[in-house]
């Protein structure tokens, strides 16, 4: 009974997110590694693409921790829009960075990611490590499957994501694991207002209505 009992525990996280979370549209999340500390030139690359954000009218949803997290947080606080951070409970780590206007707390992982990318309308991965790959790779599974929307997935940082990158157009397009067209979904970005540009030119072209019509179509939901 008591596992089955948990299956109301998890409704009722999603319901209580989905509330909290309506109103920041439209949004973008931001994903990268805890680990980063506040000198690293990838933290004050995450601060700016942040602020950048928030200025141009985006929420900033990040992971609510430390590092690249924080950094986007503390950027978009600064900014005209909200700065979102959804934290996830764990044993010894992950505590809240404090540049949130709004902070949730999940207690499972795959519905804090639901939440991650129900609301945004681009993903932004900035240096990371396996969680930001699990949760890159995720969102382009959805989207390659058409289980979302196609929204941007833009790789910040050519020197940390070429290698990635290339492996993916040799190994997985080049041994036909992947359509060659499938290269299309990622894009690596360096300049902070070319990742703006980016996202408002998707932005400008679908409108936040119709990109939001298929919210619902993620079957993880």
């Amino acid at each position: 009974m008591r596992e089955s009992w948990r299956v109301f525990e998890i409704m009722a996280e999603f319901v209580q997110a989905t509330e909290r979370l309506a109103p920041i549209v439209p949004a973008v999340t931001v994903f990268g590694s805890a680990r980063t500390p506040v000198d690293s030139p990838y933290y004050q690359l995450a601060e700016r693409i942040g602020r950048l954000l928030s200025d141009a009218g985006f929420s900033v949803i990040s992971g609510g921790g430390p590092g690249i997290m924080e950094a986007a947080n503390k950027g978009a606080l600064d900014g005209k829009s909200p700065s979102v951070g959804l934290n996830i409970q764990l044993p010894h780590e992950q505590h809240a960075n404090r540049y949130q206007d709004i902070s949730h707390s999940f207690r499972h992982f795959f519905a804090r990611k639901v939440m991650l990318v129900k609301f945004s309308t681009a993903i932004i991965a900035m240096p990371g490590g396996y969680g930001t790959l699990d949760e890159m790779m995720e969102v382009l599974t959805l989207v390659q499957t058409r289980k979302t929307r196609n929204i941007p997935v833009i790789l910040v940082g050519s020197e940390f994501w070429q290698g990635l990158v290339d492996w993916i157009r040799q190994r997985l397009a080049g041994d036909g694991m992947i359509d060659v067209t499938d290269l299309q979904l990622l894009q690596v970005l360096d300049d902070p207002q070319a990742v703006v540009d980016a996202v408002l030119h998707y932005f400008e072209a679908w409108g936040y209505e119709s990109a939001d019509s298929d919210h619902d179509a993620m079957l993880y939901l």
